[in-house]
């Protein structure tokens, strides 16, 4: 099953974005693999919309920096 593109209910702001999924992150859930599975997100999708806004993920803190 191939996972979505498109990120149902959450925004399309990079910046909301960017605070949600960090707080995702912080909250509950491991890594961004993990996110992305639970959420159905495409992970190359997710870092390409916030890397737009130049952040990228940060595996030692497990957030977008």
């Amino acid at each position: 099953m191939r996972k979505q593109t498109v990120f149902n209910e959450l925004p399309n702001d990079p910046v909301l974005l960017l605070s949600v999924i960090n707080t995702k992150l912080r909250d509950y859930y491991a890594d961004l693999d993990a996110l992305c599975d639970d959420l159905q997100i495409d992970r190359e999708l997710l870092t390409e919309k916030l890397g737009s806004i130049d952040y990228e993920y940060e595996e030692k803190r497990n957030q977008f920096v």
